[in-house]
């Protein structure tokens, strides 16, 4: 019995001993990629990116046909930089990087990806007008056929 408690505590110490050099293991990866896989982003990613962006027409930012093939390129570069620095995919850095290149470029572009604004008067205005008209249509034809009450009983 001694000797199956003794063999239970050696595999549960094995067992936290290889989960803690993990950790440790894993902590470490994660600071070292820090600094030099955030300089690296920045510095490669983000000056292609910065030219893919100025080469565009600001008025294009939010078209995202136009945008799609330069963001596309910014999302692997950064994943393959990660990939070479044996780095988590995506991290918190990663998040911060698309967080900051989406408030510089993409603010002010609608969810869809177009800017909102109204439609034409000509096609705004029978939207108005139509139900205008039948409301004052059924209101007339109530006051008129209510005033008619010989039919009705």
């Amino acid at each position: 019995m001694a000797l199956c408690d003794t063999s239970l505590t050696s595999r549960n110490t094995f067992f936290w001993l290889v989960i803690a050099s993990s950790l440790a293991f894993h902590i470490v990866s994660v600071a070292t990629c820090s600094a030099d896989y955030q300089y690296a982003i920045e510095e490669i990613c983000l000056a292609k990116f910065k030219l893919d962006m100025e080469a565009l027409d600001h008025r294009h930012w939010c078209n995202w046909d136009d945008t799609v093939e330069s963001y596309g390129q910014l999302t692997n570069c950064t994943f393959v930089i990660a990939l070479n620095m044996d780095c988590f995919w995506p991290n918190h850095l990663v998040n911060d990087f698309f967080i900051r290149i989406h408030k510089h470029y993409f603010q002010n572009c609608a969810l869809s990806g177009r800017l909102l604004q109204d439609p034409p008067s000509r096609i705004l205005g029978p939207f108005i007008v139509v139900p205008i008209l039948i409301t004052l249509l059924i209101t007339a034809l109530v006051v008129w056929r209510s005033k008619r009450s010989e039919g009705i009983m």
